[in-house]
């Protein structure tokens, strides 16, 4: 499908999915959004479901401003994923060895490492840049600078929620490493902070909504956002690339006689800011639940932990700021789907993934979310499918 146009107060609502499918409490804040002064474009994925101030599935183009609520508060939260040389006849029949080492290898939840991982011992970790990138801690919001063991110990983890690692299988039997993880607590830390900064700025005052405070351009708190912003995002990049790094050590081990080799990452963040320009106008562009499509650019939309994900390349759709979907999305709250689901049906929904099954990740079943092959058929003048991925194992937070 196209988009459907929807009349907004300052710019259109442009919207890749049925506005009679989505709820009203998530119509209503894309509402809120067109509202804004600084707003210069509006575009709603597939996925688009109800989040803190703004959507999750929303891309907001503003010009001399910026939302932290529209970029969510997992700063730089995203997915890479890496084709192997393995094929399905390479993994053994029982496939709960593998995940053993990889949530060994991998801390999971709230865990971290019990020292910081050093690059050096891993195989490939591009290190360049990495001791400036911890020099420049030092200039963050003197409110998280107290946290900096704590973020060098869970550098290269995976956190909870919707987060996951997952060895897949292409529909030519390829295997597939990929996984979605974003900045971890200090990320969370530092997005709270400034939302909180921004709400007591005075021309956030008369906004229909507090939660959809802005920084403006050439004030020393956009200065300040934009510098811890930008770092938590490399923080995301870097945790996944060690995670990446982690993982491909288990598979190594764990498949010495087939001499695995790695294709380069694909790698996309879909919480985050990017300085783009549309129309003759330099616009900050904030996708929450969003990637960046560009012409010809690689990206990674999964589905839930039962249905499979997609590989993708960017059509490079300007009405769409050059965007396309993050996932399946949500179509029900976490609570909601443990009131609704036992472990029984998780069980029956995740039948054939080596997964946990049991209580603690029912609100992460697959029928809490939309399916994800209607999300990518509504998208395909966003991207186009280069490889359809089955996971065989899924590591949840």
């Amino acid at each position: 499908m196209s988009y459907v146009e929807m009349p907004g107060a300052k710019v259109p609502i442009r919207m890749w999915t049925d506005p009679a499918t989505v709820e009203e409490g998530a119509l209503q804040q894309l509402r809120n959004v067109a509202t804004l002064p600084w707003i210069k474009g509006l575009a709603v994925m597939p996925d688009v479901h109800y989040g803190k101030g703004a959507t999750v599935g929303s891309v907001i183009a503003m010009q001399g401003a910026v939302c932290p609520a529209a970029v969510g508060v997992d700063i730089g939260c995203g997915m890479s994923a890496v084709r192997t040389s393995l094929t399905a006849n390479d993994l053994p029949g029982d496939l709960s060895r593998l995940r053993s080492k990889i949530e060994q290898a991998i801390p999971v939840g709230r865990g971290m490492h019990d020292e910081p991982v050093d690059p050096g011992r891993l195989h490939g970790f591009p290190s360049a840049g990495w001791d400036d990138f911890w020099g420049r801690f030092g200039g963050v919001a003197e409110a998280v600078r107290f946290r900096h063991e704590r973020a060098e110990k869970q550098m290269g983890t995976l956190g909870s929620g919707n987060h996951f690692v997952e060895v897949c299988l292409d529909t030519t039997g390829v295997v597939w490493l990929m996984l979605h993880s974003g900045s971890r607590n200090i990320g969370k830390e530092l997005a709270e902070f400034h939302i909180g900064v921004a709400q007591g700025l005075p021309h956030n005052q008369g906004l229909v909504d507090r939660d959809l405070a802005v920084f403006v351009a050439d004030t020393p708190q956009m200065a300040a956002y934009r510098n811890d912003l930008f770092w938590a995002q490399e923080y995301a990049k870097y945790n996944r690339t060690m995670m990446m790094a982690l993982l491909k050590d288990v598979v190594r081990k764990e498949f010495k006689k087939a001499k695995p080799t790695f294709e380069p990452e694909i790698s996309a963040h879909h919480n985050y800011v990017a300085e783009e320009r549309y129309d003759g106008m330099d616009l900050l562009v904030t996708r929450k639940g969003a990637i960046r499509a560009g012409s010809g650019e690689y990206g990674i939309i999964p589905g839930s932990m039962g249905t499979g994900s997609y590989i993708v390349k960017g059509l490079g759709n300007e009405k769409a700021f050059n965007s396309a979907s993050h996932g399946a999305g949500r179509r029900m709250s976490r609570n909601a789907a443990k009131r609704r689901f036992s472990t029984k049906d998780l069980e029956e929904q995740t039948r054939g993934v080596e997964c946990r099954k049991d209580s603690g990740v029912v609100d992460e079943i697959p029928g809490a979310y939309k399916p994800i092959e209607q999300v990518i058929d509504q998208q395909r003048d966003l991207v186009e499918v280069v490889a359809k991925l089955k996971q065989v194992v899924c590591v949840k937070g």
